[in-house]
């Protein structure tokens, strides 16, 4: 045998199959897995796994990186916890199709829905693209530490098409509908995973506007789907919220999956207005897949909540008269105002503006489910940790403890809201979503909400808390969360190519030292565009993480290689492995 590339020796491998670990030797070369067992043959780079897992490499499927992927080629914070390739387009936002003018109004949409500021686009994304297969092209001359597949944004699609009048959120005519699809079907055929959406009011641009795709008709869903049908490819991705008429809508996206035979995914939360509508999601996708379809849940394995902090978008006085005249000062400064007893007593008396642009920013004063944040802070708390029971404990009221909060760490303290996903103070629902089998993990929006949300670290949290730290109930098979975050996400985009650690497959793997795995606290870098802010999470644990055969980290640090390209649509399985396979 001709020397090998990399060789994994002594590891317990979790192949992603579901099945029960080996320990085995895993070889690798031109960026294939040629070997699983007992390796004789040398490797130009050897690992010593002994005592340490090794896996496939993880599939993010809900990502937003589409203008971070145009001027980055670190992934992060995605690939900063495993995450060999991810999806991005989702929710119906994204930079293509556009033509110049209409730039504007995309970078305003991304903005409002995504947290993303206006500047970082503005000056961080090329626009060497109007079309989407032009789009794909130029993301295909990039190089990057992930693989990159990408869905063709339903706003952008309809904007560029209808032009302001999607924004006034007109019905498109039958001749739009015909051009969308027609865009479409050539956005697939060049190479797009199918096309995402979005059906929920919390979705606007920075100047109140509510997204594009909220005005999509059935008759307009019907178009697009029927465009995947005679590209004979791509998945329909939806998001949509659990208020009055969302059944009609889940109903109405199912449908138009059934009658053209494409794969429909949606988020799934536990809503904590309607705390009892996931069971309900639940039967219809099982019903659903029983019937023949294809329909896969992406479920948040953590609340779904916000960071709030004086260095962040939101905090409970984030929009009151006397914190907005401080708002831009630098943050030392503002810190120093805000220790002044005057100031905290004002701000006290003083409400937050009560319509928001930020739809989640009516909910900042929910004290009953804002729990600070901590060196390893567990992201299944107690009731009695929130802001509002130690409060009560302490005889004072809830915005003169969180004040005081926001202050410590030189203003650099960061405080959890959960807003969904935790209703009853345990994710007993999101273990139950979990333990589906048309579920995979999702929603973790990295490349998005720059300054509230970091949950591209979910990959990370469901080893560590779901596999090995959970006290509050039952954890879940080591195998099984494997199985959940590589085959059965590849499966559902149809990367028949990865998800797998088996001869033929592609050699994208971790190494991962579980006893020491752990997630670091989230924390503000200012490494965007004009400078622009975002929040980082980093993990401790993965000896290494391969993509294509090529270690892209080492102990937590990047090496430097880019190996990740673009991936244009569904990819075949390997042919039948010659060599053995244990």
């Amino acid at each position: 045998m001709d020397t090998l590339d990399l060789v994994i020796r002594n590891g317990t491998v979790l192949d992603g199959s579901g099945g029960a670990p080996q320990l085995l030797d895993v070889a690798v070369r031109d960026g294939v897995i040629v070997e699983v067992g007992d390796v004789a043959g040398t490797g130009r780079e050897e690992i010593d796994a002994r005592g340490q897992l090794v896996t496939p490499g993880f599939i993010d499927v809900h990502t937003h990186y589409d203008g971070q992927a145009t001027w980055e080629s670190r992934l992060v914070p995605s690939t900063n916890h495993g995450v060999t390739t991810v999806v991005m387009g989702n929710c119906g936002v994204g930079f293509a199709p556009c033509e110049p003018e209409q730039r504007d109004m995309l970078i305003k949409l991304m903005e409002g829905v995504e947290d993303i500021p206006n500047v970082v686009l503005s000056e961080g994304v090329d626009w060497q693209w109007t079309s989407y297969p032009e789009y794909l092209d130029f993301l295909g001359r990039r190089r990057f530490d992930a693989d990159i597949c990408s869905y063709v944004p339903h706003a952008a699609l309809r904007t560029y098409v209808m032009g302001e009048r999607a924004f006034h959120r007109e019905p498109a005519t039958a001749a739009e509908i015909e051009k969308m699809a027609a865009h479409l079907e050539e956005a697939i055929r060049a190479g797009a995973f199918g096309f995402g959406t979005s059906q929920t009011m919390f979705h606007r641009s920075s100047d109140g506007q509510l997204t594009p795709t909220l005005a999509a008709t059935e008759e307009e869903y019907a178009g697009l789907t029927a465009a995947l049908d005679r590209a004979g490819a791509g998945l329909v991705q939806f998001v949509i919220e659990y208020s009055d008429g969302w059944e009609q809508v889940l109903d109405m996206g199912l449908r138009q999956a059934k009658a053209f035979r494409r794969p429909f995914s949606m988020s799934v939360v536990q809503s904590h207005g309607n705390p009892k509508i996931w069971r309900t999601i639940l039967n219809k996708f099982d019903a659903f897949n029983a019937d023949g379809g294809e329909a896969t849940m992406q479920i948040l394995p953590r609340p779904l909540g916000v960071l709030m902090g004086l260095e962040l978008t939101l905090n409970p006085f984030y929009s009151t008269p006397t914190y907005l005249s401080m708002a831009d000062l630098p943050l030392t400064d503002r810190v120093r105002e805000l220790r002044k007893p005057e100031i905290k007593a004002r701000i006290l008396t003083e409400t937050n503006d009560p319509a928001p642009t930020m739809q989640i920013g009516t909910r900042v004063r929910d004290f009953g489910q804002l729990y600070e944040m901590g060196e390893g802070f567990d992201y299944e708390p107690s009731q009695e940790s929130s802001i509002g029971a130690q409060a009560e404990r302490l005889g004072v009221t809830p915005e003169s403890l969180v004040y005081d909060k926001l202050l410590d760490k030189d203003g650099r303290n960061i405080l959890y809201l959960a807003f969904s996903n935790y209703a009853g103070f345990s994710l007993e629902p999101a273990r139950e979503m979990l333990l589906n089998d048309h579920a995979v993990p999702g929603l973790g929006d990295g490349g998005a909400h720059l300054g509230v949300i970091c949950d591209g670290s979910i990959y990370t949290h469901l080893l560590t808390h779901w596999g090995r730290d959970r006290t509050q109930g039952e954890r879940l098979p080591l195998p099984y969360l494997i199985h959940l975050m590589t085959r059965r996400c590849a499966q559902m985009m149809g990367l028949q190519d990865r998800g797998l650690i088996a001869p033929g497959y592609r050699a994208d793997l971790n190494v991962i030292d579980l006893d020491n795995l752990g997630l670091d606290l989230p924390r503000v870098v200012r490494d965007l565009p004009a400078g622009g802010r975002r929040l980082m999470q980093d993990a401790r644990g993965y000896t290494a993480t391969i993509v294509d055969g090529v270690v892209v980290t080492r102990d937590g640090r990047h090496t430097g290689a880019l190996p990740g390209r673009l991936v244009r649509g569904a990819q075949p399985a390997p042919p039948a492995p010659t060599a053995a396979h244990v």
